[in-house]
């Protein structure tokens, strides 16, 4: 079985979803170094967009990425 990297899994999830969060990307896919995987891919011509936003109740920043 040929292991998928996680470029692709990221790029696969964004096109499927509304986008994906730091945190979802290490619960859904082990991927720790999130924001650089995205950094990777925007250097490789991807669009991907950042969209900051506060959660309700605790009050704690994240970004989501989404695909353009």
């Amino acid at each position: 079985m040929a292991k998928i990297s996680q470029h692709t899994k990221i790029l696969n999830h964004l096109r499927a979803t509304k986008g994906l969060t730091q945190r979802e990307a290490l619960l859904d896919y082990s991927i720790q170094s999130f924001p650089k995987r995205i950094s990777e891919l925007r250097r490789m011509g991807y669009a991907i967009d950042s969209i900051k936003s506060k959660h309700p109740v605790t009050g704690q920043r994240y970004t989501r990425y989404v695909w353009r």
